[in-house]
Order: C-alpha cells, then sequence, then structure tokens
C-alpha cells in the first residue's frame, strides 16, 4: 500500500479543491494514484449532483465581462442553493473565470462542453457541487455585441448587466458602465418602443380603457388619453426613454447624447439571481 504523505493531500485538495479528509480518503482508497483520486473525487460529486438535482439553485453569482477589445460582453450567473455559498470567494471566483471563458462561446451549451482545465464545465460543475455539497449549475447566459460594450455587477454579484453604444467615443467607458447600471437599477423590459411586444402594449392600452371608463372619462376621449399613458409606460419601461438615474431632468437617450452628439444606445442586456 502506497505512503500518503501530508503533502499528497494537499496537493490533490490544491487540484480540485475538495476538503482535506475527503482527499485523503480517496488517496488511500486509489493507493496513492493522483488520477484515479481526482477520478473518485469526481464520482462522488456525480453522486451528490444526482442527490441533489431536484433542489432549487437561486443563490450565487451574477458576472458581466467585456472582451479587451470592448466589441462582445457575456453576462453569466452562476447558481448555488445558499447565499452563504454564493458569497464564498472561491465561488465568485469560478463564476468569474467562466464567465471570461464563456467570451469564447455562443451559448450556455456551447459553455457547458468546452474545456475547463482539462475537464468539462459541466464535470467541473458536478465536481465543484461534490465538494460544496450544493447544486451548482450555469443559470443564465447572455451575449452582447456592440461597437463599445460596458458592464456593472451590483453590489454582492446579485445582478449584472451589459450595454453596447453605437461608437468607441472619448467617455464612451463610463457612460456605457452609467448606462449598465441604470439597466441594473430601473429593470427595463427593452432598450426603446420597437423592443416592447405587441401584446403588453395591447393589454397595457385595455387596462387604460378600463381605468378610465371606471373614473367617468367619456369614450370618445379613452383612445387620445390612454395614448397618453402609453406614452408614460414608454419613459418608465424602455432603457433609453427613462429618466437618467444620476440626473432626472435628462432622459438615458439624452445623456448619452451629452457625451456625444451622434452616441446612442443599441442594446443591453441584464441577469438577476432568483
Amino acid at each position: 500500500m502506497a505512503t500518503i504523505t501530508a503533502a499528497d493531500v494537499n496537493k490533490l485538495r490544491t487540484i480540485t479543491g475538495a476538503g482535506m479528509m475527503d482527499c485523503k480518503k480517496a488517496l488511500v482508497e486509489a493507493d496513492g494514484d493522483f488520477d484515479l483520486a481526482i477520478e473518485n473525487l469526481r464520482k462522488k460529486g456525480q453522486k451528490v449532483a444526482a442527490n441533489r438535482s431536484d433542489r432549487e439553485s437561486t443563490e450565487g453569482a451574477a458576472i458581466a465581462v467585456v472582451s479587451a477589445d470592448k466589441k462582445e460582453g457575456v453576462v453569466i450567473t452562476l447558481n448555488c442553493e445558499t447565499d452563504f455559498v454564493g458569497k464564498n470567494e472561491g465561488f465568485v471566483k469560478l463564476a468569474t473565470d467562466l464567465a471570461n471563458l464563456a467570451l469564447n462561446y455562443n451559448s450556455k451549451d456551447e459553455l457547458l462542453a468546452a474545456d475547463f482545465n482539462g475537464i468539462s464545465v459541466s464535470e467541473k460543475l458536478i465536481e465543484q457541487t461534490g465538494v460544496i455539497g450544493e447544486k451548482i449549475e450555469i443559470g443564465s447566459f447572455e451575449r452582447l455585441s456592440g461597437e463599445f460594450v460596458g458592464s456593472y455587477i451590483h453590489a454582492g454579484n446579485k445582478i449584472a448587466t451589459l450595454t453596447a453604444l453605437s461608437a468607441n467615443v472619448a467617455g464612451a467607458e463610463e457612460a456605457a458602465r452609467n448606462v449598465a447600471m441604470q439597466a441594473a437599477a430601473m429593470n427595463p423590459i427593452a432598450l426603446n418602443e420597437a423592443g416592447v411586444d405587441a401584446s403588453i402594449i395591447e393589454k397595457e392600452i385595455e387596462i387604460a380603457k378600463e381605468q378610465l371608463r371606471a373614473e367617468g372619462k367619456p369614450e370618445a376621449m379613452l383612445d387620445n388619453i390612454a395614448k397618453g399613458k402609453i406614452q408614460r409606460f414608454y419613459k418608465d419601461n424602455t432603457l433609453v426613454n427613462q429618466d437618467y438615474i444620476k440626473d432626472g431632468a435628462m432622459s438615458v437617450a439624452a445623456y448619452v447624447k451629452s457625451v456625444d452628439g451622434g452616441l446612442t444606445v443599441t442594446g443591453f442586456r441584464r441577469v438577476a439571481l432568483g
């Protein structure tokens, strides 16, 4: 039987992130074979993952990252079961590493199949389920492209956003971040009027008309008054029309134009835990 030293246990712990006792047990069972010990730990993770497959993973970390050339951005959530794990430094680092890896892929399925230090991302998540003892999974996966992409992660990693601007101009980085902060705080349903589904507008018009009827307004006036309420709906719920959170005297679109007269917001992505 191979002699298992403290250095061996620590080495396996460094490689896998598993607990000291788990690493020692895995090495003993594998008779000192590191590859077999790693495989055994991963199998343990698979067993834990299967046992927790029906658990809700609504906590975790939302991470947004942008490519070096500022043309692409990705925002993901790495989900777990408890806020305690979601705040763990190692967990947040794993989420950040996965977000940076995600810049190279176009979908969650592609990311899950990607190589992560010799194993696939999906295998890494199973491994970490075994290590942590909670269900770990990629939740949201969103990409955004543009002439200049910026990001914002809200304190505690609960919300992460991306915004795209029409040009890389002086002040674009600050503007993109400020607009991303706006999207995080105000949760718009669309970029502008064109992005709002027609069924939503029809429903809002019907609600407005019913309210007006209840107030005793004449039927002939309902359409015009309802249109005014829809304009208010756009102002409250579409990113570029919202009041800018740092200066309520201007809209987000006006703020961006104050940075550069030709600058516009061309897209955004927002993901949140829960």
